[in-house]
């Protein structure tokens, strides 16, 4: 059988004129340090350093793009191995679940998660063979191998992928213990958590009253009023920043913001503890908390992150059976000029502000992000991300912000990842990407080559680490 081998021009454009420009822009980041300010990797897996359980444990079950697709395609997540929340019984035989994943392998071809696990495959871990079931228990076992050994080990893959830091997402009521022992442990990798209060600042959330009391148990007072949540959430944001953290996250559907005032959100607050809240409450609520967190942003330095566009849970079958993140959230539409307006015009022209803002809704970029960036200080934009974190989706992204908000009032790429060993798979696709957006700038004369080679340094490399003060 030939090798697998990636073709070193991939995702470059075949016009050559193109092609040769990106080539050589490529060339000039493809070894710069990564910088990956927002994620989800568990940091405990640097506090144990232990091999990975398996395969199967390492590319599929913490990986939610990999099984929403084999579960779109009538694979059920019982079959996957993916664990309930009542620990109903699901498959266990890791090279059973590999053997299914590998047979349908093809489903991935041309989206972006077939991309990162062919460099995954192949330049991580050295498999020269594409994966499919004939071949699949072979590749299984190479693959157990290699995990077995001292390289592979997660503080060795950590500095192998040239990781200059990496931040997790944190719970407000997180002890941070692993954070705790990477920074007491001497080792040099760079691990800092990141603030996301959404448990306690979504009143609809089913796990709130329990949140709630979670979270005042790490205070060491009952939370029995809005004031005293506003106390313990500034009081774990100071704890945050002394394990490095710099920044907030904000998962919402909408990115309403409007201050209800004190003696309101009192009253809303009542409520949900008596449990008698209603949808557009806990709506109010959110967008009044948002306006609470950019106000300590100010205060206290934490760059603000929000998320928006993102309809969670949308399968409930899945969420009651499995929990969330498990592929079920939807994209929705978002506004932005109108919704976050009480917002910025309240700090957004605070220099010690910086407010990130993502969405699912592509179809914002031009109309409403990029005029909005390329007007207030404080805002910068985040990356194209989750279902057009992707080829087409990152080019997109630029030809509709560039012209408006230009390079720099974005913030570079923004990888986003549970799965660990994506992290450089992610990184070079948008290398890529964006070396082959500005060759196409170059080739048409916007912009000259060495000009293209500094801006890809910046989105690379310098405008993450500023934008989120690393």
């Amino acid at each position: 059988m030939q090798d697998f081998i990636l073709n070193k021009d991939r995702f470059f454009d075949p016009n050559p004129g193109v092609r040769n420009f990106a080539r050589e822009i490529y060339q000039t980041i493809k070894d710069l340090p990564i910088i990956s300010p927002h994620g989800h990797v568990d940091p405990q897996i640097f506090v144990d350093n232990k091999p990975f359980p398996n395969p199967t444990q390492l590319f599929i079950t913490p990986d939610h793009y990999v099984f929403r697709m084999l579960y779109s395609k009538g694979i059920t997540l019982e079959s996957l191995g993916i664990p309930t929340i009542d620990g109903s019984p699901v498959e266990t035989d890791p090279k059973k679940i590999w053997k299914l994943f590998a047979e349908n392998f093809y489903l991935f071809n041309g989206t972006p998660s077939g991309v990162w696990l062919n460099y995954e495959f192949n330049i991580v871990f050295g498999i020269k063979q594409k994966l499919n079931g004939e071949n699949a228990l072979q590749v299984y076992d190479e693959l157990q191998e290699k995990i077995n050994t001292p390289e592979f080990l997660p503080r060795n893959l950590f500095e192998k992928f040239n990781i200059e830091v990496l931040s997790t997402t944190d719970a407000p009521w997180d002890s941070l213990e692993p954070h705790k022992k990477i920074k007491d442990s001497g080792w040099k990798g760079k691990v800092v958590p990141a603030f996301r209060p959404d448990g306690v600042t979504d009143i609809s959330n089913p796990s709130w009253k329990q949140n709630i009391k979670k979270l005042g148990e790490v205070c060491g007072f009952e939370i029995d009023s809005y004031k005293k949540l506003i106390q313990a959430l500034e009081e774990r944001r100071k704890y945050f920043k002394t394990l490095g953290c710099t920044s907030t996250d904000h998962g919402v559907v909408s990115a309403y913001a409007h201050d209800l005032g004190d003696v309101e959100a009192e009253n809303l607050f009542a409520n949900a503890l008596k449990g008698t809240s209603n949808q557009n409450e806990a709506e109010a609520f959110t967008a009044h908390m948002l306006m609470q967190m950019a106000r300590m942003s100010v205060e206290d330095g934490l760059v603000m992150q929000i998320h928006a566009g993102a309809y969670r849970n949308h399968n409930k079958l899945i969420f009651e059976k499995w929990g969330p993140d498990k592929g079920a959230d939807i994209p929705t539409t978002c506004e932005y000029t109108k919704n976050m307006q009480e917002l910025l015009n309240r700090f957004g022209n605070n220099p010690n502000f910086t407010v990130i803002v993502f969405t699912m809704d592509e179809t914002n970029y031009s109309r409403e992000l990029a005029p909005l960036a390329g007007h207030y200080p404080a805002m910068k934009l985040g990356p194209s991300w989750w279902f057009h974190d992707s080829i087409e989706g990152m080019t997109r992204f630029r030809q509709q912000v560039t012209e408006t908000a230009g390079f720099y009032n974005t913030v570079g790429f923004i990888d986003d990842t549970r799965a660990f060993v994506s992290i450089p798979a992610r990184h070079d696709l948008a290398r890529r990407i964006d070396s082959n957006f500005l060759a196409s700038l170059v080739a048409r004369h916007f912009i000259s080559i060495e000009e293209a080679i500094v801006i890809a340094k910046d989105l690379t490399y310098n405008l993450a680490k500023q934008a989120y003060k690393l």
